[in-house]
């Protein structure tokens, strides 16, 4: 149920992921002026099935400008190893845009095993996922900003409702 809770907070608002990887985790994103999902289906015709949490299609207009990923890990899955250069690159050749990826981690731990780079064994490509950990997520406290970004308020109450900020 969590994982479903933190991924709807992103298929509600899939702007969410360019919002906090640009303001949060300052990754560099094309300029975009809309986002939209897409199938999060990223399988090719091969024995492996691989499915992405969330596929979001960032917009300048209604021209599509880039692709981002969401992924929601609880826990420690090394096969995400794997699986996260796969969605990257299934996206990319599917969509033929830039690529972006999201990982949201509230575990401490998690988040630090999410973050690791990826070796991949081509010279130069290492994947080094952007991660929001608890610690990152920022402490929404202004009603304004709560009622303009709900889904941001929500996460920042997930992570720190249980803090002195919480109250």
């Amino acid at each position: 149920m969590a994982h479903e809770i933190l991924v709807d907070l992103f298929k509600n608002r899939p702007s969410l992921a360019a919002e906090i990887l640009v303001e949060v985790l300052g990754v560099p994103l094309p300029p975009y002026t809309g986002a939209r999902l897409t199938s999060f289906d990223l399988t090719q015709i091969q024995p492996a099935e691989y499915r992405a949490d969330l596929v979001v299609v960032l917009l300048e207009g209604d021209v599509p400008v880039g692709v981002l990923i969401v992924e929601v890990q609880l826990g420690i899955d090394p096969r995400k190893r794997f699986s996260w250069p796969e969605y990257t690159m299934g996206a990319r050749a599917a969509h033929r845009y830039q690529v972006g990826l999201l990982v949201v981690a509230p575990d401490p731990d998690v988040a630090a095993w999410c973050a690791a780079p990826i070796e991949t064994g081509i010279p130069g490509f290492i994947l080094r996922p952007p991660v929001l950990g608890r610690e990152a997520i920022p402490i929404v406290t202004d009603p304004a900003e709560a009622v303009r970004r709900p889904e941001l308020a929500v996460l920042s109450a997930l992570a720190h409702g249980d803090s002195e900020q919480g109250a």
